[in-house]
């Protein structure tokens, strides 16, 4: 083992090699500054944004803030919380089983050179880059309006449910576009049939890539203002029922922030919104490390079970 450990590596870089490559050619040179330099601005406008929001918000946060009524004195930010989670959850429950199970079809069932998943391709590409004022406007004039559903959870939720769908559509679609042909081939060939390979070995390789989508989904949906107040309105109470308005965390914000009488309690409303979209992140890269362990569970009994039937 120690032989082992002082073999040095053939095929590392030290940095004066790669300046002796930069000088022999000027064009990756500036390629590299370019990188770094990019680099380095996106980090610091990063973290100029976060600090700023900390130093802003954490000295105004109170126990106030976190009461279960509303009220004028507190403007409290619970009740906006439980709304944006009841948004959260609804939504998805409308819009990633039509996401996923469309790219299923498109990718898996539907011919290629298909016209009607031409079709729906063109339509999605469309819909993710309509601005969320577009949707809100269209919420309120066909769920609150027409469908008289007024300015309620549930009238955000299928609004929002359509503004996120796109984006689960495409990204499901490309991981399962991402799986290779030779894990489909191996599953006919140990006698399984379409659904059974779809669903036991396509789509849990697909999982870290969909799991990606929805968490794009919910970034949207937390951080979204536009199209949540023409349609589930503004009231800073718990929504009752799904039929009641409610404002979420980031309508919330915007509201003290644009009344000018309660800056300080927006600043430390950021505070708990960067916190939420902290400890999603969290969860997400939890979740696609257990679907990368657990696909490789499923690839190492594939080849078990090959080896004893041709073994």
């Amino acid at each position: 083992m120690k032989e082992i450990d002082s073999i040095k590596a053939i095929n590392k870089v030290s940095f004066g090699q790669r300046l002796k490559a930069y000088k022999r050619s000027k064009l990756s040179f500036l390629l590299a500054v370019l990188v770094l330099l990019s680099a380095i601005i996106t980090i610091g406008v990063l973290g100029y944004l976060i600090f700023y929001i900390l130093i802003k918000g954490v000295p105004n946060l109170s126990p106030d803030l976190f009461s279960l009524t509303y009220t004028s004195e507190n403007v409290s930010m619970v009740p906006a919380i439980i709304n944006t989670l009841m948004m959260t959850v609804l939504a998805l429950l409308i819009a990633v089983p039509l996401g996923i199970f469309s790219a299923i079809y498109m990718v898996e069932y539907a011919k290629k050179g298909n016209k009607l998943v031409g079709a729906i391709s063109v339509t999605t590409e469309t819909l993710a880059g309509i601005p969320s004022i577009v949707y809100g406007l269209f919420g309120m004039l066909f769920f609150v309006t027409y469908l008289h559903w007024k300015y309620s959870i549930l009238a955000g939720a299928f609004t929002l449910s359509i503004m996120i769908l796109p984006s689960i559509m495409r990204t499901t679609q490309e991981a399962l576009l991402s799986v290779p042909d030779s894990y489909r081939e191996g599953s006919y060939g140990l006698g399984a049939g379409k659904l059974r390979t779809v669903f036991r070995i396509v789509l849990p390789s697909a999982i870290p890539g969909i799991l990606a989508g929805v968490i794009l989904a919910i970034g949207r949906i937390v951080g979204e203002t536009a199209a949540l107040i023409f349609t589930a309105g503004t009231v800073p109470d718990i929504a009752k029922n799904l039929m009641s308005s409610g404002r979420t965390l980031a309508v919330h914000m915007y509201v003290l922030s644009g009344e000018g009488l309660h800056t300080d309690q927006a600043y430390a409303t950021a505070v708990v919104l960067l916190v939420v979209v902290i400890i999603i992140n969290g969860l997400s890269t939890l979740c696609i490390r257990d679907s990368y362990t657990d696909r490789q569970e499923i690839y190492e009994g594939l080849e078990e079970r090959e080896r004893n039937r041709y073994g």
